[in-house]
């Protein structure tokens, strides 16, 4: 076999998820061959939404300023409910660079990827179709088609698939997606200029609420809206794109504006949807693993499934390469899997609660015209609901990869870490300052004024002796209070906190790194 077609790691699929999991590998120097039988990158114009926690994902791989750039940010969402305003909620949320969702061109994601995979390094070769995928006791093989009509075989040390909920290698493995179709719900969507009564914020997303009906008008980057419609189906073998007077009709009922013209962007642009909860039942078989819509897929609102397959070529990357490298046991990619499929659960769970994908029976639109503008007053409903969709809140405090040892705060072993503002070195900045997608990260938190030197000298004396890449900082807390209790807490790449430890506890430290790294060979 020619050594060009030898790769450490075989991605099948060139969407977001793939492209973002190359990036994430090529950071920490593993070769990487993207295969992608599209021969150019998708520029559909539709409208996504990228989450806070996306933003953050796509700032540890260098791509979010691009996108900041090109996109529109989103400050609040107007509700209204049978054509009554009932309340105006913000969208930012604390502890974050990235306060607000942006507006995106999805199709101006993949290109941003691919730019930056191609910097890195990174093989893309389009136009290139996987036929097969064997996995072999050292690695894997993957017969493509070229776009030159022949075939030939790679080789790699793992194959990842990001082909898809009906991809090549959750097929080929044999991994059965569990869940179901969300039956008697459909989505319909187009891009459009509107003529309405509502103006044209293009900050502002806005949400109708009418009787078994819930649209949702979506600022474009490149002007107009993306526009959604969610109702009851009735007759699932219709499949067709809407065309723009069935969707002006509904938008017309939800908005209570018979008169509002909808203009259809240049190129067009609409899809039907339906609705499936579903998952892998496993995302790891030995060298292959599952990443982004071969992993799991549920209803198309608002850009999570984008957001979720990010978040798990964010979390997957860092775990591949130490384990790649021979710095980790093969163990810690079983936490890839085990973290991934919770979280898709959990957010599917309470995406699967939210207005869009209930539209509402006339008593419960009554109940929220009552009671929706106290409840908007008191804010702690609406606090958490930008949480969860901001994904901020999904954790991974049940992983063995988190382990508590005590420590203050309410912070806790699994919890994303919130970006505070600290003292380190004499100057202010953030907690996400201190951070690198290419290294875990010890944050040692003194009780008191003097103990810091010290305890990060001898926390670095323990971090030499494994194999694992790490950078020790001693901070104090902007709002420090006297006899404050120090402590320390392990932070992984992807940001999340993998050990919570009281100050000093070289014990706790050598036990978590013990279990999951190898230990350096020590000079003679």
């Amino acid at each position: 076999m020619p050594m060009s077609d030898f790769q450490d790691v075989v991605v099948v699929g060139g969407g977001p998820a793939g492209l973002a999991l190359a990036v994430a590998l090529r950071m920490y120097g593993v070769g990487v061959t993207v295969v992608e039988k599209e021969c150019r990158p998708g520029r559909e114009p539709r409208v996504g939404v990228l989450r806070q926690r996306a933003l953050e994902v796509l700032r540890d791989l260098g791509c979010a300023e691009g996108l900041l750039a090109d996109g529109l940010l989103l400050s609040r969402a107007e509700v209204y409910v049978r054509g009554r305003h009932i309340g105006c909620r913000p969208t930012d949320v604390p502890g974050t660079a990235f306060p607000r969702p942006l507006s995106v061109e999805q199709g101006a994601v993949r290109p941003l990827l691919e730019r930056r995979l191609r910097a890195l390094g990174g093989d893309v070769r389009r136009g290139t179709e996987a036929l097969a995928v064997r996995l072999r006791g050292d690695g894997a093989e993957v017969d493509v088609r070229g776009p030159d009509g022949r075939s030939r075989t790679l080789g790699c040390r793992w194959v990842v698939g990001c082909d898809g909920a009906r991809g090549l290698v959750r097929t080929t493995l044999g991994i059965p997606c569990e869940g179901e179709p969300r039956p008697g719900l459909q989505a319909l969507q187009i891009n459009a200029e509107v003529d309405w009564k509502y103006g044209d914020a293009r900050d502002t997303v806005r949400v109708f609420l009418e009787r078994r009906l819930c649209a949702v008008a979506t600022p474009r980057p490149g002007g107009g809206y993306r526009l959604l419609c969610f109702l009851r189906d009735p007759d699932p073998r219709i499949t067709a794109a809407p065309c723009p007077d069935e969707v002006r009709d509904l938008l017309a009922r939800g908005t209570h504006d018979p008169g509002l013209h909808l203009m259809p962007t240049d190129p067009p642009w609409a899809c039907r949807a339906r609705f499936h909860d579903r998952a892998a039942a496993s995302l790891r078989v030995g060298r292959a693993l599952l990443v982004g819509g071969s992993a799991h897929v549920w209803a198309p609102v608002g850009g999570h499934g984008l957001d979720a397959g990010l978040r798990g070529a964010h979390n997957l990357g860092w775990k591949l390469a130490a384990v790649h490298h021979g710095w980790a046991a093969p163990a810690l990619l079983d936490t890839y899997a085990t973290e991934q499929r919770r979280t898709a659960r959990q957010l599917a769970r309470w995406l699967s609660r939210t207005l869009p994908e209930l539209p509402a029976a006339p008593p419960v639109l009554a109940a929220l015209g009552i009671v929706g503008p106290a409840v908007r007053a008191d804010g702690r409903m609406d606090r958490r609901s930008r949480a969860v969709l901001s994904h901020f809140v999904v954790d991974h405090r049940t992983s063995v990869l988190s382990a508590d040892a005590g420590g203050p705060g309410p912070l806790r072993a699994g919890d994303r870490l919130p970006d505070l503002p600290v003292v380190q070195g004499g100057r202010r900045c953030g907690l996400h300052d201190l951070l690198s997608y290419t290294r875990w990260t010890l944050l040692v938190v003194p009780g008191h004024q003097g103990s810091d030197v010290g305890d990060a000298m001898g926390m670095r004396r323990v971090l030499a002796d494994y194999a694992v890449p790490a950078e020790v900082f001693h901070v104090r807390p902007v709002s420090d209070e006297r006899g404050r209790p120090g402590g320390m807490l392990l932070v992984r790449p992807d940001g999340h906190v993998g050990l919570r430890a009281r100050l000093g506890d070289g014990r706790a430290l050598a036990a978590y790194l013990g279990r999951w790294f190898a230990r350096r060979a020590q000079p003679v």
